[in-house]
This record gives structure tokens, C-alpha cells and sequence, in this order.
């Protein structure tokens, strides 16, 4: 484990950064729709886009209003955003650059096509008219690579980390989408019986999930349906309790992996006594942070247990 573990960190970031850069351009898209539905005087701004990516502080020093063209620039093309799709997937080829040799032939190929193109168009994309075919070019490219991967690489530590690194992102999006969706929603003082269900399903729209709901649930977009659903539904790639049930698969055959399976157990421990029916916006709140801090903590466990220098 000790010559793996840059190569392991590498194949984790790798991942991270392509499933962010997916769920950036998801969350954008969906988000985009939403506004284009909804009438011109409903209060929904586009500063809701960069609470759910809590990017607060690195949009306010660069921008000085949460307009349509500063907020897609921030998330799509702006070169001081870390996270933005852009460097998201510049970052994911530098991942894959280093760690060729562990991978399929052809993943090097799709990554750096993604690259180039991601920096021949991003600029490009900010307005609405090329938008859309961007976003979906970005999903559909990092689903592309991410189905190379499940289908064609050897079932090792290598497989193992680009899971627990998907896997990690994805719920940590998940639960920023709830907690800054709900609150956005829930938190007004009145209910709008025509735009809230609209709302709701762009969250669900956002994850892909949809026709799920529809057909777990059925075709009303109630609110607490649709958190207990994105939280813990068990058969749905995109929900938290999925996301958190396969790192537990992923990290049960590592060796040194006590911290982070412990963390995991206690998580999902909280999240099957879930019930959003039972708990005010506030106490949702609390407990989505809790599981923000859980989620950082395993990231700290992971990088402890598996990335550091061994100490000799």
C-alpha cells in the first residue's frame, strides 16, 4: 500500500474532480431551465447556484453581484474558481496524466479530448445560446469516461479508490443540493402552490432523479418526499444513502481502514432514524451540517490512512 499511495491519491482526485465536474455542469443545467420556466417575478436568484457549491467567499471577491453572466462565468470558465468546471477538468487530466499506467489505454484519450474542448468552448458557453449543448457535452463526456472506467478496469485498489472518490463527491453534492435547496424554498414566508413544486423538481431534475421519484413515489413533487428520497433511497446511484453504503463496500477489503469505516457506520447509523416529516428547517439544517462534517471527516481518514507518507 505504501508504493500505491500516490498513485492511489491520484486515481481519488482523479475522480473527484471529474464527478464535480459533472455535477457543476448538472446542477448548472438544471438550475438554467428552472429560472427560464419560472415567472419574471418570482423572488429565486442566481446566488443559490453558489451556496449550493458553497463558494461564497471566493464569488464575493471576485464579483460584486449575483447576476446570470458573473455566477456562469464563476461556475463554467473563471480561472480563480478551483472548482469551476474548467479547472475541474483540468485538473481531472493532470490526475490522469500522472497514472496512465494504471489505467485503460483510452482514458487518457477521452480526458484530454474533454480538456481541449472544455477549454476551446467555456468561455464561449456563459450565454444562453451555447450553454446547453456545453453542459450537455460535459455530462455526457464525464459519463462516457466514468462507464470506461466501471467497464474496463481491473478489479484492484485502483478500481476501489476511483469509487470511493466518485462516491464521496457525489454525496457531498447531494447534500448541498437539500440543504441549500430546502432552505431556499422552505424558508420563505409563504408557500407558492404553483412555483415550489417546480423547485423541488429541479433538485431532483439536477440528480437525475426524476423518473425515480415518479416511479418510487408517484407524480406529486411533495417536499419531505423528496428529501427523505434523496437521502434515503437505497437504490439510486445518486442519493446519499447509496453513496454511503458503496464507500462502505469500498474500504471493507483495505487494510488500516478502522477511522473511516467507524465514521461511514455512524453516518448512515443517523441517516436510517431520518425522517423529514419529523423535523423543522432549522433541524434539518443541523443535521445536513452534521453530515457535511462526517463527510469531510472521511475525507480526512481516507487521506490519513492511505495518501500520507508512511512514517519509518
Amino acid at each position: 500500500m505504501t508504493m500505491l499511495a500516490r498513485v492511489a491519491e491520484r486515481l481519488y482526485w482523479m475522480a473527484r474532480y471529474l464527478e464535480r465536474a459533472e455535477n457543476t455542469a448538472r446542477l448548472t443545467n438544471a438550475y438554467t431551465h428552472l429560472i427560464m420556466d419560472l415567472p419574471r417575478d418570482t423572488q429565486v436568484g442566481w446566488e443559490v447556484l453558489i451556496q449550493m457549491l458553497d463558494a461564497e467567499p471566493v464569488y464575493t471577491k471576485r464579483y460584486r453581484v449575483f447576476n446570470e453572466q458573473n455566477v456562469l462565468r464563476f461556475l463554467i470558465a473563471d480561472q480563480e474558481n478551483a472548482s469551476s468546471i474548467s479547472n475541474s477538468v483540468k485538473a481531472a487530466r493532470e490526475n490522469v496524466r500522472t497514472t496512465r499506467d494504471v489505467l485503460p489505454e483510452e482514458t487518457w484519450e477521452h480526458v484530454n479530448e474533454l480538456f481541449i474542448y472544455t477549454q476551446e468552448t467555456a468561455e464561449k458557453s456563459i450565454g444562453r445560446r451555447h450553454r446547453y449543448e456545453f453542459l450537455e457535452q460535459i455530462i455526457s463526456r464525464c459519463q462516457m469516461v466514468n462507464g470506461l472506467l466501471m467497464t474496463t478496469l481491473f478489479r484492484e485498489h485502483s478500481h476501489r479508490f476511483i469509487k470511493l472518490g466518485h462516491l464521496l463527491e457525489r454525496a457531498d453534492m447531494s447534500t448541498r443540493i437539500i440543504d441549500v435547496g430546502a432552505g431556499a424554498i422552505l424558508g420563505r414566508a409563504e408557500t407558492n402552490q404553483a412555483i415550489d413544486p417546480l423547485l423541488w423538481g429541479s433538485m431532483l431534475k439536477s440528480l437525475s432523479a426524476m423518473s425515480a421519484y415518479r416511479h418510487k413515489i408517484g407524480p406529486l413533487v411533495e417536499p419531505n418526499a423528496v428529501v427523505n428520497f434523496i437521502f434515503k433511497e437505497a437504490r439510486l446511484p445518486r442519493t446519499v444513502y447509496f453513496c454511503l453504503t458503496g464507500i462502505l463496500e469500498e474500504l471493507q477489503p483495505l487494510s488500516n481502514n478502522g477511522d473511516a469505516i467507524q465514521i461511514v457506520e455512524s453516518a448512515l447509523q443517523k441517516l436510517t432514524r431520518f425522517d423529514a416529516e419529523n423535523m423543522t428547517l432549522a433541524q434539518l439544517h443541523q443535521f445536513i451540517d452534521q453530515l457535511q462534517i462526517s463527510l469531510n471527516q472521511l475525507d480526512d481518514a481516507i487521506n490519513t490512512a492511505w495518501f500520507l507518507p508512511m512514517q519509518s
